[in-house]
């Protein structure tokens, strides 16, 4: 895809991600908009990982650990043919596997995520595995910045850092909100890059709704023996203007007028299911 295409996509996945969310009634609509570029950048032009090869050993492997903010990852999901799109009408309703975190019932969702603190690790226990076995596959993760409290994570960054597991991609998702208000009061992380440089990673710091510096960062050669870490810097709610950097929608559903409001400010005339 060309920049101006992975754009639209990602804001046709934003709008796709609001509407399951109106529909279903609940969803943590601001961060499923701030990491929307991201894992549209992930999932259709950086990674070697689709539904022709979803369960190939070769395969790389993605987990969300801001498992909340799985309204655009299941979207993907459904827009890549991992099942089929209609599906996602059924978001958060009962009896269907596509609910509020990401499941591992669902093709394509390699486990199950959204309690805070084990996506690192578990991507860490990824990127070992294809160093042991010889594989070429890269593990890939994302995560959310008021996360980045959980002890689990520091302990994982080490590990990656000692078992030089360059194979690893992280990127932590720095929309400064969380649930109950700003990070930097709530557990002051600044500054986060520093912190993991000094663990030993290879660090780059860029915005994270910049779909152009997302793909030249994705391709660029990074250094040997050393885990990737991006601190993508976004916009909790980004493309809506009623909920950019509002922290009460880190867990809110649109009105109509909204949706409508967001359609529009986002290019997108329908969203059909």
């Amino acid at each position: 895809m060309t920049t101006q295409q992975l754009i639209d996509k990602a804001n046709e996945i934003r709008a796709c991600a609001l509407t399951m969310i109106f529909n279903a009634q609940t969803g943590h609509t601001g961060g499923a908009m701030s990491v929307s570029d991201i894992l549209t950048v992930l999932f259709y032009d950086a990674m070697n990982f689709g539904p022709e090869n979803a369960s190939s050993p070769d395969r790389d492997r993605f987990f969300l650990s801001k498992g909340h903010s799985c309204e655009p990852y299941y979207a993907i999901l459904g827009d890549r043919g991992f099942f089929p799109r209609s599906q996602l009408a059924t978001f958060s309703q009962a009896g269907s596997p596509i609910i509020g975190h990401p499941n591992n019932a669902v093709n394509g969702v390699e486990v199950c995520t959204g309690a805070l603190g084990h996506g690192l690790p578990v991507a860490v226990g990824a990127a070992i595995g294809a160093k042991r076995t010889g594989k070429a596959y890269k593990t890939f993760v994302v995560m959310g910045d008021g996360e980045q409290a959980e002890g689990s994570v520091w302990e994982a960054a080490m590990a990656a850092a000692n078992y030089k597991l360059d194979n690893l991609w992280a990127v932590v998702d720095r929309n400064g909100l969380q649930i109950s208000g700003p990070t930097e009061d709530v557990m002051a992380l600044d500054k986060l890059s520093e912190k993991y440089s000094s663990f030993g990673w290879d660090v780059t710091e860029l915005d994270g709704n910049d779909v152009s510096a997302l793909h030249e960062y994705f391709h660029s050669d990074r250094p040997k023996g050393k885990p990737h870490m991006l601190i993508a810097r976004t916009v909790k709610g980004k493309g809506l203007p009623f909920a950019e950097n509002r922290p009460e929608w880190h867990h809110k559903v649109p009105t109509v007028e909204q949706l409508r409001e967001a359609y529009t400010a986002l290019g997108i005339k329908e969203v059909r299911f």
